[in-house]
């Protein structure tokens, strides 16, 4: 016991000697924000890089009509129909022959 409380406060003394940094002074200092001369100027700009692996561009133009695309989904289906078809579904479901209850506690 007496070795579990030293132990416990010798990390509680190191925790509190964390806590009080040395190295930081608590003067006031200026805050000195970094001096871009050139950042706001106009320049050239760099010369057209492809980010693809082959030299070739391909460029389109125009728009396709929504009707070429087709739909790929039926109207959708109400939400009491989804219902009806799954109590349906379970009415119809295949029982178990057996079953086992538990007797008694």
């Amino acid at each position: 016991m007496k070795i579990a409380l030293s132990v416990l406060f010798i990390l509680v003394a190191a925790a509190a000697f964390g806590q009080v940094p040395s190295a930081i002074s608590a003067q006031a200092q200026m805050l000195q924000l970094p001096d871009h001369p050139q950042h706001a100027d106009q320049h050239a700009l760099a010369t057209e890089q492809s980010l693809l692996g082959c030299g070739s561009v391909t460029t389109a133009h125009g728009e396709r009509p929504l009707w070429e695309f087709g739909s790929d989904a039926s109207a959708p289906q109400s939400l009491g129909d989804v219902a009806r078809a799954l109590r349906k579904e379970k009415m119809t479901a295949r029982k178990a022959d057996k079953v086992f209850e538990k007797q008694g506690s």
